[in-house]
């Protein structure tokens, strides 16, 4: 089972698509399965190059689009099961002490983020899974917080299968033109990771600037002292 065509643009042979295609046509959807879990184990494999990819073959008639969806989404849930259990066995204890040892970060901030995790974790791993870069990351929280097996593989099989779905569809009906996909797709992906830095970045400044406050307040404090004994001191010798 191979994939031919004439475009170059329909058969890649080099970088992420060529080695997607290339497990494609000697695995069939086991292979596309194998690509997707690696993808949410290694983010910076594109699944924006290889979800149409997949689609793109099962429009040529290399795989069912059943099975293309079918593994796909399989792929994912085991990729998303192994960040899982990495998040679940590092724990909440290692993670505290971990995080306490960190610069520029607070205990507190660790402890505001687990709160908010409780309470809209499942809204997180469901949405987490449609948002490029965070569909893989939200795994490792949901193992921190030990969220219940069940109900983890439950919405990242719904999430992925929403995502896996949208991508592949576009490969299959774009056919040679898949690519297209991960033109506009990789913009989102650019945009969701200027504002990840964007937000660390501003969190960092705030903390530098709280840090300088308070260093400045502790000066401020300690000169008050002095002044405050040489008030007394003056006042004791006037006596």
């Amino acid at each position: 089972m191979y994939l031919v065509t004439s475009a170059a643009a329909a058969e890649p042979t080099t970088g992420v698509a060529g080695w997607a295609a290339h497990l494609v046509d000697v695995f069939g959807g086991p292979g596309a399965g194998l690509a997707i879990a690696l993808e949410n184990l290694f983010p910076p494999l594109p699944s924006e190059v290889i979800l149409p990819m997949t689609g793109f073959a099962a429009g040529r008639g290399v795989i069912s689009l059943f099975s293309a969806l079918l593994w796909t989404t399989l792929g994912s849930v085991v990729g998303a099961a192994a960040l899982y259990g990495i998040g679940r066995a590092v724990g909440r204890e290692r993670m505290f002490a971990l995080w306490a040892r960190l610069p520029l970060v607070k205990v507190s901030d660790l402890e505001r983020t687990e709160v908010w995790f409780r309470r809209h974790g499942t809204k997180a791993v469901l949405l987490g899974r449609m948002v490029p870069i965070f569909r893989s990351l939200i795994s490792v929280p949901a193992g921190l917080e030990r969220m219940r097996l069940p109900v983890f593989l439950s919405l990242t099989a719904v999430g992925s299968l929403g995502w896996n779905s949208v991508l592949v569809l576009a490969g299959y009906w774009l056919g040679e033109r898949w690519d297209l996909v991960e033109t506009y797709v990789g913009v989102v992906s650019k945009v969701v990771l200027v504002a990840a830095v964007t937000a660390v970045a501003a969190y960092v400044v705030v903390r530098l600037r709280g840090r300088g406050r308070g260093r400045g307040q502790g000066q401020g404090r300690h000169r008050d002292r002095e002044h405050e004994r040489e008030r007394r001191a003056r006042a004791e010798r006037a006596r």
